[in-house]
């Protein structure tokens, strides 16, 4: 099984293809690229600062960091050993767009700087050389995009003393720092945002009241605003107000704003340059603290996907009162309705005539079930508390935990439909230590209608299970004492007016069939926490798919613990849910295999615009028609991509990567493969620089069909 993981995890994102390193700029495509430096030494110990230079032909843009459309520029460093560098340094970008003037995202056109810092060992010796060697991958766009990737390197001497000048790109590089963004100041920012709309104040101090901004607009690098919609200002008592739409694939619970924003007038007299950079609270109007000049990178939340229940008080009386509803719900399951009467009448019996004792017992058994209910709380609390200090982290933005409590839910969903009953025995025993006689008695009755005699009950338990370790200590007792006024209140009522037993219904054949009617919205609930799991393991192609087969193997051991409930059915029921555990288990995908120069295998999405940027730079380009319903290509490509043979012809020659995915109906792939008269995937091309038709590939593959086709493919 750990082959069968490695296999179909193979196939994943990899580092960009490494190319010849040469000196000086490198021209691809559209864009011509170069590592440069203001100076021509470096001092030990001392950072200094280098840029990519991005020199774009006329009508193409390359992008920024939350670039819209396309992918951001990115740099993979080879340095020296003791060097270190830091993140790529933003200049302030603008609204790029295509001939026909169509927004297309965020980036840069013309010449471009993107700076970073880097540190030099303080045991550097001094006359001598170092050559900075950086993988710059990027992608130009116009009409069509491209893909551009060059290694870079930049040498530079060692000196003591203070480094000359390089005066054939020192004005260049100094002026273009000037477009670094820099942190607010002198203004107040906030935002708030209400359903698909967001506003964003900006309001002078004192000193800069009556400035006139201009235009204003908004580069939010948290992907929450839709970068192609137009931006609305309007002024209200001196303070800049932008109303911006939010993105239809904004992240979900993001709590914060953050980006640049740029004046059409500029900052005035300010220390600000050409943009300001900005991170405030969501529904916040606060000024906003000092924060780095660059942004981070966006990333997605996928595990805010479901949330705990809000703690403000209409939800929590909401949820209290659910819990009473389920604690009612409990005295109907089949083993605890059919002697509720009995019970009651059992308090009568000990009590005689005195009604007031009566009452008594019915309040010394509700003692029984709360007493029963706090532990029950305490203890999941107190193993919440234990994870949270081992790092477990017991809540549902936790993968591991959503797929326990789906697994949890499925087998009590299971039991209710009537496939294998819970602890039968044990309500014999509970019985006998309920038959004590006097307020003991009573106090075990409640005891152990919780715990051990109506052990039908912990279907509905889940619940309360899911609260108490997603609501705080304090609302997840609430939660418990409620279930349990609602277990408990039929047996306080009765006891008050034993009468009443009289117009309980009889039980008998409805009380199953009310059992496993009550096993669907169990039902709902696993689907629901799946749909969670399908966006927290989103990254991971068969993470989900594991999780279902470890399902499915869960609920084959509820039927075999029903099915076979002896003694070794219960170790074969107990072996088959270790494994659905094991299988379903949410893990970090694995690594995809690389080739001692750090090659791996990255795929990029085809479409016939794509081949043709990438024959017409000169590409070799693998194109592999695919679906994830095709067994067969999922074998192809576990067993062809995990090639050290492949890797190593793959990063010879360079190639391209393109993935046709019609997992879901796609017309242009249908086009495109009745072109080659398919009808059907697998289906995968290879197509060589200066040769009009590709190579068309079996059906099946091998690592060394595909080898031996890329070795006819021309020169690297």
């Amino acid at each position: 099984m750990k082959s069968l993981r490695f296999a179909l995890f193979s196939v994943l994102c990899l580092l960009p293809l490494w190319l010849q390193a040469a000196p000086g700029p490198v021209r691809k495509g559209a864009v011509k690229a170069e590592l440069v430096a203001p100076y021509q030494s470096i001092q030990p110990g001392q950072t200094f600062r280098v840029a990519l230079k991005l020199d774009h032909d006329e009508h193409w843009h390359s992008y920024w960091i939350n670039p819209g459309t396309g992918y951001p520029t990115s740099l993979k460093w080879k340095l020296p050993e003791g060097f270190k560098a830091g993140p790529i340094l933003w200049p302030t970008p603008h609204v790029v767009k295509d001939t026909r003037g169509q927004v297309t995202g965020n980036g840069y056109e013309g010449t471009a700087f993107l700076f970073v810092d880097i540190t030099p060992p303080a045991n550097l010796p001094a006359g001598t050389p170092v050559t900075l060697r950086a993988k710059a991958d990027w992608l130009m766009c116009s009409e069509v995009c491209m893909p551009g990737m060059a290694d870079l390197e930049l040498t530079l001497e060692v000196s003591p003393d203070q480094p000359a000048p390089n005066m054939s790109i020192a004005r260049l590089f100094n002026n273009a720092q000037a477009d670094l963004a820099r942190p607010l100041e002198g203004w107040t920012a906030s935002a708030s945002r209400k359903d698909a709309t967001l506003v964003f104040r900006l309001t002078p101090a004192a000193k800069n009241q009556g400035q006139r901004l201009g235009d204003l607009h908004v580069f939010d690098n948290v992907g929450l605003i839709d970068y192609a919609a137009p931006q609305t200002l309007t002024e209200e008592n001196g303070t800049f107000v932008l109303t911006l739409p939010v993105s239809k694939d904004a992240p979900e619970g993001v709590t914060r704003f953050a980006g640049i924003v740029v004046p059409a007038n500029g900052w005035g007299g300010t220390i600000l340059g050409k943009g300001a950079t900005f991170d405030v609270e969501l529904g916040a109007s606060a000024q906003p603290s000092a924060v780095s000049s660059q942004p981070e990178t966006p990333k997605s939340d996928s595990s805010s996907v479901l949330r705990p229940p809000s703690s403000d008080s209409g939800s929590l009386a909401g949820t209290l009162a659910l819990a009473v509803l389920g604690g009612l719900i409990l005295n109907l399951m089949p083993c605890v309705f059919p002697v509720l009467g009995i019970k009651v009448l059992g308090f009568v019996n000990q009590a005689g005539s005195d009604k007031g004792k009566v009452v008594k017992h019915g309040l010394i058994f509700t003692l029984g079930v709360l007493l029963s209910f706090w532990a029950l709380a305490g203890l999941l609390l107190a193993l919440r508390a234990g994870g949270s200090q081992l790092g477990w982290g017991f809540q549902l933005q936790s993968p591991a935990f959503v797929f326990g409590m789906t697994a949890f839910l499925l087998v009590f969903a299971l039991n209710l439909s009537g496939l294998f009953e819970i602890g039968l025995s044990a309500t014999g025993v509970g019985g006998k230590l309920q038959m004590q006689d006097g307020y003991m008695g009573s106090f075990f009755t409640g005891v152990l209608a919780t715990l051990v005699a109506t052990p039908c009950s912990a279907p509905f338990l889940a619940p309360a299970l899911g609260a108490a370790l997603a609501l705080s200590a304090g609302e997840s007792f609430l939660v418990f004492t409620a279930i349990a006024l609602g277990l408990s209140a039929p047996y306080l009522l009765l006891s008050i007016f034993p009468s009443a037993v009289k117009i309980l219904p009889r039980p008998g054949a409805w009380m199953e069939t009310f059992k496993q009617l009550m096993a669907f919205p169990l039902y709902a609930t696993v689907g629901a926490l799946l749909w969670v799991l399908a966006g927290q393991t989103k990254d991971n192609d068969y993470a989900l798919l594991f999780i279902v087969f470890g399902l499915v193997l869960v609920a084959m051991a509820a039927w075999v613990y029903g099915r076979f409930a002896k003694t070794a059915g219960r170790v074969v029921a107990a072996l088959l849910v270790a494994g659905g555990i094991w299988l379903g288990w949410p893990r970090e995908a694995a690594a995809a295999p690389v080739t001692a120069s750090g090659y791996s295998v990255k795929w990029e999405h085809w479409s016939p615009e794509a081949v043709t940027a990438a024959r017409a730079a000169g590409r070799t380009i693998y194109v592999d028609f695919t679906a994830r319903w095709c067994a067969t290509c999922q074998t192809n490509k576990a067993a062809v991509f995990t090639s050290n043979d492949v890797l190593a012809a793959l990063e010879k020659k360079n190639v391209l990567l393109l993935k046709a995915d019609w997992t879901s109906r796609d017309e242009t792939i249908t086009a495109e493969l009745a072109k080659w008269n398919r009808s059907a995937v697998p289906f995968n091309l290879i197509y060589a620089p200066g040769q009009d038709q590709p190579t068309v590939l079996p059906e099946l593959l091998t690592p060394g069909i595909v080898v031996e086709a890329l070795g006819k493919a021309g020169a690297p």
